[in-house]
């Protein structure tokens, strides 16, 4: 854990964290200005779905096209946050519309949302007072599976034991 929070490894597919390559990484976003310069370049098409993000170990917003792997938007580092997340515009400003810890690679827990909130507040971005959609991953102690927890059903889709109540996809964080 670092002084911001809780960091995530990559947890998915290792054949995708073997695709990263130098170079790959989502769009560091440090400022309103890179938001700015960002958002401009982005389809009316793309704008219409979530895009990929994560939040880097330092603390920095990054983002990509929704179809990609969130180790790519990561560069294959490790991340404070990921998830997906949409933005509008709304009077002058853009703002984020929607925002979740969706990402089976990653698997963060919801409590890495303040992470996010910083994110986003360094970057002069409005912002919801929490995820959006906020999704519990867990890794059953049996079979080993990463799970959803849906409807607050602690139970592993895959063989039925009981899941635990709190975040434990990686064992060695």
């Amino acid at each position: 854990m670092n002084a911001q929070g809780r960091s995530y490894r990559y947890v998915g597919p290792v054949e995708l964290k073997a695709a990263v390559r130098p170079g790959d990484g989502g769009r560091r976003i440090v400022s309103a200005a890179d938001f700015g310069s960002w958002i401009v370049e982005q389809s009316a098409a793309e704008l219409t779905e979530p895009f990929t993000f994560v939040i880097d170990m330092d603390g920095v917003l990054r983002l990509a096209p929704r179809r990609s792997e969130h180790v790519a938007c990561a560069g294959g580092d490790m991340v404070l946050s990921a998830g997906e997340i949409s933005f509008m515009r709304e009077a002058d400003r853009w703002t984020v519309s929607e925002v979740s810890n969706q990402s089976t690679g990653y698997c963060p827990d919801v409590t890495s949302w303040a992470e996010v909130a910083q994110a986003l507040d360094a970057v002069d971005l409005r912002r919801p007072p929490g995820f959006t959609h906020e999704v519990a991953f867990r890794r059953c102690p049996d079979c080993q599976e990463h799970n959803i927890v849906r409807e607050d059903d602690f139970i592993c889709v895959f063989c039925g034991s009981d899941l635990p109540a709190t975040w434990n996809v990686d064992p060695t964080a």
